[in-house]
């Protein structure tokens, strides 16, 4: 065999070798074109489905974009049930009884209820129309995956959960709660804060539950109140937010308008949107009052953002037992923990501080109360209070003719007595 015969083999399975290879690289390549391409598709067809045609839109202060939508294009009539349905424009009745904010402000003498959202310092929706938080293409990449996209990531498991099972979601709460009976709403007025965030994938938030069901794959859940989340929104800002889950948060429901369901009325609010002034460390105090309740008459259940503004519904064939009514009422806060086991993330709750510092430091729920059978506010009556870990975050009862019942709750996560 001569050498040029050799050195021409060689070079025959080189090159073989070479196209092979290079065979290997491009259908490598061309299947992570097919995956990215495939993404961006799926992404832009998501934005597609959220962000409706606009009347007009609004920059925020902050960097959000609210879109005002026509009432009859919202989100919310994706929904295959909700086609051919009739917008209710105002609930049949509204719950009787309802706390003299007022007098409570004048008392105190603190700024209650300061319905100020960021964008509003640019201008307004118009009648027939409503606000939708435009959501971008870096919120959906932020999300492990579109269709988690506006979902609770983990289950979250509120009181009368097996403690053990709490832990292990990450998801750690401070809350007081009532059962044993029938519920049809729950009120609250909530102190408002800007807690700090240890990790972008963890948040903190306040809020009341309405809750039917039992808490394993079936509970209903309706959530109403205040949060900061990173991964959400993409910032620290403190937002008014929704949550509903028919199935404990496995596949139906998600955060504000980002799914069908919810039926917003109201162009002032919109969900989502940061809410401003926020309280401070020995300052000014600020709060923000939400009422959900269940119309007797057409079985939906409403919101209401304040004394003034009935934000919509959740019609109540996105349930089944909050078809009828609700088996328990929480209000509180509530973090997640990612942080490895045996750590703790110094994500705040509330305002960072515990309940025992009281008014100025710690944040409150004041004039908790629930809607009874006969559409009546009433005060709530066998409260009980619930921590997975009260040297991280903690609660504390009271009541007193201004503030009716109320409660304390909150802490800093990780600190000495909570490593």
């Amino acid at each position: 065999m001569g050498f040029a015969q050799l050195s021409g083999g060689r070079s025959r399975r080189a090159l073989a070798l070479a196209l092979c290879v290079w065979s290997l690289i491009s259908l490598s390549c061309a299947a992570r074109l097919t995956d990215s391409s495939r993404q961006k598709l799926d992404v832009q067809k998501h934005l597609n489905r959220l962000n409706k045609p606009a009347v007009k839109s609004i920059k925020s202060p902050d960097g959000d974009i609210i879109d005002c939508v026509h009432i009859s294009q919202q989100p919310a009539f994706d929904h295959p049930y909700l086609k051919d349905h009739k917008i209710q424009m105002r609930p049949n009745y509204h719950p009787e009884g309802l706390f003299n904010e007022n007098k409570v402000a004048e008392k105190t003498k603190e700024r209650s209820n300061p319905q100020a959202q960021l964008w509003h310092a640019n201008g307004r929706c118009a009648e027939g129309t409503i606000p939708v938080r435009r959501t971008r293409k870096d919120d959906i990449l932020r999300a492990s995956s579109v269709k988690a996209y506006g979902r609770k990531k983990q289950r979250s498991i509120p009181k009368s959960a097996d403690p053990d099972l709490a832990n292990e979601s990450g998801h750690q709460h401070a809350i007081v709660y009532v059962n044993g009976d029938k519920y049809y709403g729950a009120k609250a007025t909530i102190n408002v804060w800007e807690p700090k965030i240890q990790q972008p994938n963890e948040f903190s938030l306040s809020q009341l539950w309405i809750l039917g069901g039992s808490f394993g794959e079936d509970l209903n859940s309706i959530e109403a109140g205040w949060q900061v989340s990173p991964d959400l929104y993409g910032d620290n800002n403190t937002r008014l937010f929704t949550y509903w889950t028919s199935d404990a948060y496995q596949a139906t429901g998600c955060y504000n308008l980002l799914c069908s369901g919810f039926i917003q009325i109201n162009s002032e609010i919109a969900m989502g949107a940061s809410i401003s002034p926020v309280s401070g460390l020995r300052g000014s105090q600020y709060d923000i009052s939400i009422l959900v309740w269940k119309d007797p008459k057409e079985g939906h259940w409403w919101m209401q953002f304040g004394n003034d503004y009935v934000l919509g519904y959740w019609p109540s064939f996105l349930f089944s037992y909050l078809a009828d009514s609700a088996s328990m009422i929480e209000w509180g806060g509530e973090v997640v923990n990612s942080e490895p086991e045996g750590q703790h993330t110094s994500t705040q709750m509330g305002s960072g501080r515990f309940p025992e510092e009281g008014f100025g430091k710690a944040s409150y729920f004041r004039n908790i109360q629930v809607v009874d059978s006969s559409n009546n506010l009433k005060a709530p009556k066998g409260l009980g209070t619930f921590t997975e870990q009260s040297n991280c975050y903690d609660v504390q009862t009271g009541s007193n003719g201004d503030w009716g019942h109320y409660f304390y709750y909150g802490g800093p996560g990780k600190n000495p007595n909570c490593p």
